[in-house]
């Protein structure tokens, strides 16, 4: 059996049962089955995405960013085989299984509330190992995970291996910023490093066990340069499509959102984006634009979708397989980019939906709130764990602390927590057969 298909499990004498079938994309296909089977990965369609749970019943959650990720990634690795250029790839570029395993599984770690609860909790965890959604991901997939006792989902060594965005642990690259004088009703200076936690160490050295050790040093190595946290260099093949899908159903797929709930108007649009596509030169979209802004900004669902879907379309016929120097393994040589002039209408757009969605007043109210609930529970069951934590929660507490209470807070939805802090602090709300 390939190195790549080898799980954890089986170095403790635990081999996956009653499905021994060693074909390669049978073995993703069991990877993927096991995502979507886990509780995580359920969880997601209860978790922020952009806009705020509960606000309308047609925009993204987590989960449908989630599938929307794959399905794009699924569209990215298409493309790529059907490029006579790639023959010689062809066994190196994922399969479906292999690839939608990846993209799945990518955001199975976020804590409720988006980002903004993703840095709540990190503010609450800097002296105890960091919070990062990337890092509890793999924490998920290897120890959490409801499949084995030992090793979480127990997946292939290639799938998790392509999950990581950032191959690096908490305590090689947290470099906090200090903020003179210290205001806990603002945290958004304790925004975490890009890694893994230290505690999984051990599992990146067990995924990275096939490469030399010229190829593990080098893809480990980081960025000291920059201001602030350090940050990783390299990731692998399967990691660079899974990022580019996510950087496609971000910013594209976001953007549909807010223009179907108004957040934004063609004014701001043309001023913001058209005016600077219209320097780019060699732009292809430029030719029809007229005719995709009447689509995007009209009153019908279905014209909207069509730019919408061109726009994707584009966006994935622009991505190539390119090769970097300085490694000897295919699987960290070679990697996905877009062409240039695609990227930078793709950051247009993102940078776009950043400035008038993400940043809205009104949205940064909601993250805020959301941010203030994981705080007040984290500080309530750091200085109550014996008294108020689930039985299962505290004896996992005994034993790693502050982790304890990440886990158990960031496994959380944004429905869930929010009843559990009412239940905490409104006197009026709450049952003792209510389950947190």
């Amino acid at each position: 059996m390939s190195v790549w298909l080898e799980r954890r499990s089986e170095q403790h004498s635990n081999p996956g049962r009653g499905f021994n079938s060693t074909r390669e994309d049978s073995q993703f296909q069991r990877d993927r089955a096991r995502i979507i089977h886990s509780a995580s990965f359920r969880s997601l369609q209860s978790k922020t995405q952009v806009l705020g749970l509960g606000e309308s019943d047609f925009y993204r959650t987590r989960l449908t960013h989630s599938l929307e990720v794959a399905q794009v990634g699924s569209g990215i690795c298409e493309w790529l085989r059907d490029q006579p250029e790639n023959a010689s790839l062809e066994t190196l570029i994922p399969s479906f299984s292999l690839i939608e395993a990846v993209c799945l599984a990518h955001d199975i770690g976020h804590s409720p509330f988006g980002h903004g609860g993703e840095v709540a909790m990190n503010t609450m965890m800097r002296d105890h190992g960091g919070f990062e959604a990337n890092g509890q991901t793999l924490r998920i997939l290897s120890r959490l995970g409801e499949y084995s006792p030992s090793c979480g989902l127990d997946l292939t060594r290639r799938t998790m291996l392509g999950t990581i965005k950032y191959p690096a642990v908490y305590s090689d690259v947290c470099r906090y910023t200090p903020v003179e004088p210290e205001n806990p009703l603002n945290i958004d200076h304790w925004a975490p490093p890009k890694c893994i936690y230290d505690a999984e160490r051990d599992v990146l050295d067990w995924l990275l066990e096939p490469f030399s050790a010229a190829d593990t040093d080098r893809f480990l190595s980081l960025d000291r340069a920059r201001h602030g946290h350090a940050r990783t260099l390299y990731k692998t093949l399967d990691t660079s499509i899974m990022e580019l899908a996510d950087d496609i159903a971000y910013g594209v797929h976001d953007l549909e959102d807010a223009l179907a709930l108004g957040l934004v108007n063609r004014d701001e649009w043309e001023d913001q984006v058209v005016s600077k596509l219209k320097t780019l030169d060699d732009n292809p979209i430029n030719k029809d634009l007229n005719e995709f802004n009447t689509l995007l900004f009209g009153a019908a669902a279905k014209d909207r979708k069509h730019a919408i879907s061109r726009l994707v379309g584009y966006l994935i016929r622009s991505i190539r397989i390119e090769s970097q120097e300085g490694f000897e393994a295919d699987l960290l040589r070679m990697q996905v980019r877009m062409e240039a002039i695609a990227y930078r209408i793709l950051l247009l757009i993102k940078d776009f939906v950043m400035r008038y969605v993400i940043f809205r007043p009104e949205l940064q109210m909601l993250q805020y709130k959301g941010q203030r609930v994981v705080v007040t529970l984290f500080e309530i069951f750091a200085a109550n764990p014996k008294r108020l934590l689930p039985v299962s929660v505290f004896a996992q507490y005994e034993e790693e602390g502050y982790r304890a209470i990440a886990d158990f807070l960031s496994s959380m939805t944004d429905v869930s927590a929010g009843k559990l802090y009412h239940k905490l602090l409104s006197p009026t709300s709450g049952s003792i057969f209510d389950r947190p």
